[in-house]
């Protein structure tokens, strides 16, 4: 890990919006690689990850064993009300949720944490489409969307310390080019906190692994592109979900790699999980070294896994079961074990926030044989642009079904095989993190992807209604250009808007944080219903990209 230097971010966590919230908690900042709270001690993360988990189907594709569907853990104040009490048992200071239903009410649940002194660090992704997915990943309207309608229900709590845009989405070295879309989403992200005056850390959760390509993720997601000591698209706070303690083991045995790893690093830095089960109970040692002066010079703290039952290729997690009825909470020796080393914990108040220096964010990594993401990064999603494109379509998806998710995958495929067959290209459409290249739709919602995939074949077989068919999934656009000139010459205008940065602003008629509608149509967002978009499977939307990919790969299809 390179060595740099400690840098000032004074990154304020109270937003402007505290409705129904006691205002008494604490504003946490981040001052170079450490966190302060506003009385200038330092703020370490003591937490708990706190999530029921959803439904897990066992898979070759699914050897994590994510789950499919959530349970906002957020949205039950009832639920909340009842495990506070254990919680302050445990002593946290914190905890993480990993998927929440922004259409809910968290009211009560929000204000019960931040009376109590319960910060939250919130994923804002979602179980299948309303994340990256790995193998072919993309930073769309449909997910900057989702990201920013989340943050807009949460901007008026006083108690969000970090919002994640991604965990573990890079597992492997040759997936690394998935980084430049994580770094596009922290860019946007922090971008829309910025414009709302929300001072919310901006995070990322790492699986642990090999250095060779874990060193140059985290110095990556943390970097300035422009080469301009400019932290505009990097993240705030880097999370390690590490579980190399096991048993009573000791800081020599299991953290002094990482920590050599990590003692140059330029921002704050935490265990997004750890707790490993090899050995049940858990005797939760680690929170002694974690919390230490030996430790604290790289390390925030940390949040142990999990409150909840968690089933996992590890093995069953948790440190508490609910009754039937969801009124009982009975405690494990995990539990008592990891109360009696929080309580113990007594980490150094040091650095002192006037010390902890000047703000710096070194040059991006080169790419390598282990490391290939690029340092061109994806635009951020226009809204407009995709929209004025989709109305300008000489074939549009017309979905014949209302659970239109479920036949995107399949119809980007068909489509694209069609027009590969015929010497086309559907590069428009693709995502290249390593090349650094981005088709001009790449951006947009899947279902304009595949309007203009449909599109591109209707017109290339001379506009036969016939080929716009596709099963009776597509419909004669009437109101489009009727020549294939004068279609490209549209596209090229709606599209030309749609490259480069820019601050993202809601999609149409969504709350804004203060509580009144948004009529804006430009920016960033869909014109489909996010909603819709992001709770259905993950192998449907998200598997139209793995076969853009395979398609490029074999020189089928071309990067324009």
């Amino acid at each position: 890990m390179r060595a740099s230097s400690r840098f000032v971010a004074g990154l304020a966590l109270a937003g402007a919006f505290l409705t129904g919230v006691d205002a008494a908690i604490q504003t946490v900042t981040r001052n170079g690689r450490y966190l302060y709270t506003a009385d200038g001690n330092r703020f370490y993360i003591k937490g708990v990850a706190y999530q029921e988990q959803g439904a897990v189907v066992a898979s070759a594709s699914n050897t994590f064993l994510e789950p499919s569907t959530f349970i906002d853990p957020l949205a039950n104040g009832t639920a909340c009300t009842r495990d506070l009490p254990y919680l302050q048992q445990l002593g946290v200071n914190a905890i993480r949720a990993y998927s929440v239903n922004s259409s809910l009410n968290h009211d009560s649940c929000m204000q019960t944490f931040s009376n109590a002194g319960i910060y939250t660090i919130i994923d804002l992704s979602l179980p299948g489409n309303g994340s990256m997915d790995r193998d072919a990943p993309s930073w769309t309207t449909n997910l900057l969307d989702l990201y920013i309608e989340t943050i807009n229900v949460f901007s008026k709590y006083n108690n969000v310390l970090a919002y994640n845009v991604g965990n573990e989405v890079v597992i492997a070295a040759n997936g690394t080019a998935a980084a430049t879309f994580v770094k596009a989403a922290a860019r946007d992200v922090k971008a829309y906190l910025n414009s709302i005056n929300s001072g919310a850390l901006v995070g990322y959760a790492s699986i642990d692994a090999d250095a060779t390509w874990l060193d140059p993720l985290a110095n990556y997601l943390s970097c300035d592109p422009s080469g301009s000591n400019s932290g505009a698209a990097a993240i705030d706070l880097f999370g390690l979900n590490n579980y190399e303690w096991c048993g009573n083991s000791t800081f020599e045995a299991s953290y002094a790699g990482v920590e050599g790893q990590f003692a140059g690093y330029n921002v704050a830095a935490y265990f997004s999980e750890f707790g490993c089960i090899t050995s049940p109970p858990r005797l939760w040692t680690e929170v002694g070294a974690l919390l230490s002066s030996e430790m604290s010079p790289v390390w925030s703290g940390g949040v142990a896994f999990s409150y909840f039952p968690a089933a996992s290729a590890q093995g069953q997690f948790g440190m508490v079961t609910i009754s039937p009825d969801g009124s009982t909470v009975t405690t494990s020796s995990d539990f008592t074990n990891l109360q009696s080393q929080y309580a113990a914990a007594s980490p150094p108040n040091s650095p002192s926030q006037s010390a902890a220096g000047a703000a710096s964010y070194p040059s991006c990594p080169q790419q390598n044989s282990t490391w290939l993401a690029s340092n061109t990064l994806p635009p951020t999603p226009n809204l407009a642009a995709c929209q004025c494109l989709e109305n300008n379509l000489s074939c549009q998806f017309t979905p014949s079904t209302s659970n239109y998710t479920a036949i995107v995958g399949s119809l980007l495929d068909y489509a694209c095989s069609l027009i590969g067959q015929s010497g086309g290209s559907c590069s428009a459409i693709s995502s290249n993190g390593t090349t650094g290249q981005y088709g001009a739709v790449s951006e947009c919602d899947p279902t304009i992807m595949l309007s203009y995939v449909m599109s591109d074949y209707y017109i290339a077989t001379g506009a036969n209604a016939q080929s716009c068919s596709f099963g009776g999934n597509g419909t004669v656009n009437s109101k489009a250009p009727s020549s294939a000139t004068a279609a490209n010459n549209a596209a090229s205008s709606c599209l030309a808007s749609a490259s480069g940065t820019s601050v993202p602003t809601l999609p149409a008629g969504a709350p804004s944080p203060s509580g009144s509608s948004s009529s804006s149509g430009g920016g960033s967002g869909s014109s489909h219903n996010a909603a819709s978009i992001v709770f259905a499977d993950a192998r449907t939307l998200m598997g139209m990209g793995v076969l853009v990919a395979a398609g490029i790969a074999s020189g089928l299809w071309t990067i324009a």
